[in-house]
């Protein structure tokens, strides 16, 4: 008899079925919301299989991580970046999915570690204009673009965006595809512009359908966070 699906076998299938229908078949990966887990639970998944995790505060990323560091785990950091913590952020992960303004970009450049690779950087879009989300405006993409590019120690990867949880999926869809084109964009003028982080727990086989590289799940996988 086959084994019964966990709730991680179970959102690799739908990724997988979602990016096949698609035309992109292999073409999607999984980040797994860790923030509010115990690090038995990232040990857990990563012994499922899993081994990109996303954290929202620098400090509770820190603690799991010295707990978790015999794993060969990806760390990326996906919450708003304060000034103060771009030291920490620089040093201690492997991905930052929220550069939304210029005044970032140099401290991570300087205090990214000579012997790590460069820092790999998604800039953060407010697709939706929502006072309360962090991002910048579409049309500031291109100059943050430029900024990071400028610099060695950081890689430009891509696009994040976190639309807003509109109730009506088509309002999601828009910006999805709002996302997408704004990607083929960045893309056309960069070199190495691979990745777009988009999509949810709620959402992701259609973010999946417009484009999305990376979805980000988090209850999903663990549960209910602590």
């Amino acid at each position: 008899m086959n084994a019964a699906p966990t709730p991680y076998t179970a959102i690799e299938r739908r990724i997988a079925l979602a990016a096949q229908a698609a035309g992109r078949p292999g073409g999607v990966g999984l980040l797994a919301v860790s923030k509010g887990q115990s690090a038995a639970a990232i040990r857990a998944l990563a012994a499922a299989g899993q081994h990109a995790f996303g954290e929202n505060y620098v400090q509770e990323a820190l603690a799991k991580q010295a707990e978790l560091a015999d794993l060969p785990l990806t760390w990326h950091l996906i919450g708003a970046l304060q000034s103060n913590k771009c030291r920490e952020a620089a040093r201690h992960f492997d991905w930052l999915h929220t550069l939304d303004r210029a005044k970032l970009v140099e401290p991570l450049a300087r205090y990214r570690p000579d012997d790590r690779p460069p820092l790999n950087v998604l800039i953060q879009v407010d697709i939706d204009t929502e006072a309360s989300k962090s991002g910048c405006r579409p049309d500031e993409i291109e100059g943050l673009a430029a900024a990071v590019a400028r610099q060695p120690r950081l890689r430009l990867r891509g696009l994040m965006a976190i639309p807003a949880p509109w109730p009506e999926i088509e309002r999601r869809r828009d910006a999805f595809a709002r996302m997408h084109r704004l990607f083929e964009r960045l893309r056309d003028a960069h070199a190495g512009i691979d990745t777009l982080s988009l999509g949810m727990s709620a959402d992701f086989e259609d973010a999946i359908a417009a484009g999305s590289t990376l979805v980000r799940i988090g209850t999903a996988l663990f549960g209910a966070r602590r």
